[in-house]
């Protein structure tokens, strides 16, 4: 009788594993963009911040904290803190989505596949819906790595960021910088 409850009692541990929520380890993860200036001077920046997790209904939500813009030049990245982010007013920029947990489940460790996911950007007072096309690889029974199968394209129009752009160009006294940005992402998750 014992045997058996041991059993019971693993098998349910092992189908609650399965549902248990997913952390992204921030050290593990990072998003980056590529602003143009100049018509073809591309620039790879990143977010030094961010916190996110997939929860058990197959909610996930990231958060990034814009004053963690990360360009390489101190300077820029306070004039992109103030002058295009505006923090002070938007702090944060958030992305919501609904996963199917059938994604995960039936994963194999070692194994990665291919989706396009549906997710709700926040930045700048704006909310916008992308098609997100990912790869998720299932690293272990407790470890998840989600990553960009291409890159994501925000426009500076979508989320009310082309007088900020404007800005930025004037008093770096550049000709042009796009306002096309692409986006590309990898999220490291652990439950």
């Amino acid at each position: 009788m014992k045997k058996w409850i041991g059993i019971v009692a693993l098998s349910a541990m092992a189908s609650f594993s399965c549902f248990a929520q997913w952390q992204v380890v921030e050290q593990d993860s990072r998003v980056s963009f590529v602003s143009v200036k100049k018509g073809d001077i591309a620039e790879v920046h990143h977010f030094k911040q961010l916190k996110g997790q997939l929860k058990d209904n197959g909610q996930f939500e990231l958060t990034i904290p814009l004053i963690g813009v990360a360009t390489g030049i101190d300077i820029r990245d306070e004039r992109m803190q103030s002058l295009l982010f505006e923090v002070s007013l938007y702090p944060e920029l958030k992305l919501s989505s609904q996963v199917d947990n059938k994604l995960i489940k039936e994963l194999s460790v070692g194994e990665s596949k291919i989706a396009d996911i549906e997710g709700k950007i926040s930045l700048h007072g704006k909310t916008q819906t992308k098609t997100f096309s990912v790869l998720i690889t299932k690293i272990t029974d407790n470890k998840l790595q989600v990553s960009s199968f291409q890159p994501v394209i925000v426009n500076a129009n979508e989320f009310d960021l082309v007088a900020g752009v404007d800005k930025l160009r004037e008093i770096a006294g550049l000709s042009s910088i796009s306002q096309a940005v692409p986006v590309s992402f990898v999220l490291t998750l652990t439950q």
